[in-house]
């Protein structure tokens, strides 16, 4: 009996690491976030928009109560853009960014997702919840997991803005990085990951950086949703997102990247994508498959 006992020990010590990272999102937090950042009261979030500027505060308090160290006075890294669709300025745009500190390399993966969208048209108020008040709320989750669990690598959360007017937030974090650019190891970003009616997320960017597949295979293994490669292959028009978000910035500059996302749905930049259209079950498997995926890669690029 006690044999069987310590196999038994053996193989829950083994396998009961990885598979618990799904209990250590505060999935209720999740839910509580995407409903407050796409409700009518953030009116789309367009950039410099009073709803825009609460969004700012809401994840600026989360980072201060996480406890996360910044590069920026109150986490936030300002600069000024012009919309030539608009024919206007935005002179104080603004990235939210925390920090948190490797406990084995000072090298650095910038997680990160776009918290603007598209503001309102008329009575019409695009919420943007998938895109991407819910990638904003998956980086929340993943700092709140890695202060509470120092990651390996340095780990900096960023909510970018302005990414609906030319990905002009990424643009401005790479070319005013607080550190030397070729200490970012990694560049994870996240960009509508909260519905999807295959069950299926992608994880764009192995084709160009083969190295990463392996780690994202061995973390995914019966995972739901699924995990799914592609959408990145040169050539291949509007089926390629390698240019499609934020992390472009950051390959543009040869920094590896990893793009989370959900192929489009027909509510994608309408004011249908709302709160209630989101699959909270879909998400929150995202959000905990993500995470499983970052834990692999910290301790694997390590190497």
């Amino acid at each position: 009996m006690k044999s069987y006992l310590k196999i038994a020990l053996f193989f829950f010590i083994l396998y009961f690491p990885i598979s618990s990272q799904a209990q250590k999102i505060n999935q209720e937090q999740l839910i509580s976030d995407i409903k407050y950042l796409s409700s009518d009261e953030l009116e789309g979030r367009k950039p410099m928009s009073e709803g825009h500027l609460k969004a700012q505060a809401f994840i600026k308090e989360r980072f201060e109560k996480l406890g996360l160290s910044s590069q920026y006075d109150d986490f936030t890294q300002n600069f000024s853009f012009t919309n030539r669709r608009e024919g206007k300025t935005y002179e104080r745009a603004a990235n939210i960014v925390g920090f948190i500190p490797g406990s084995e390399s000072d090298k650095i993966i910038v997680v990160m997702g776009h918290y603007d969208h598209i503001g309102r048209n008329g009575d019409d108020i695009f919420n943007g919840a998938d895109d991407n008040a819910s990638g904003t709320v998956a980086m929340m989750a993943l700092a709140e997991y890695f202060s509470k669990n120092r990651p390996k690598h340095s780990m900096m959360f960023v909510a970018l803005d302005a990414e609906e007017m030319g990905m002009q937030g990424a643009r401005a974090l790479v070319a005013d990085f607080p550190f030397p650019i070729d200490q970012v190891k990694l560049n994870i970003n996240m960009d509508m990951v909260s519905r999807n009616d295959q069950n299926e997320l992608y994880a764009v960017g192995t084709h160009h950086y083969p190295f990463l597949k392996p780690s994202l295979e061995r973390a995914s293994v019966g995972s739901s949703p699924k995990l799914m490669f592609g959408h990145d292959v040169p050539g291949s028009g509007r089926d390629d997102w390698t240019n499609a978000s934020d992390h472009a910035q950051f390959h543009q500059k040869k920094v590896p990247f990893i793009y989370f996302g959900v192929e489009d749905h027909d509510d994608y930049h309408t004011p249908r994508d709302t709160f209630d259209n989101i699959q909270p079950e879909f998400f929150k498997g995202a959000v905990e498959l993500i995470l499983d995926c970052l834990i692999t890669l910290d301790t694997d690029l390590l190497n």
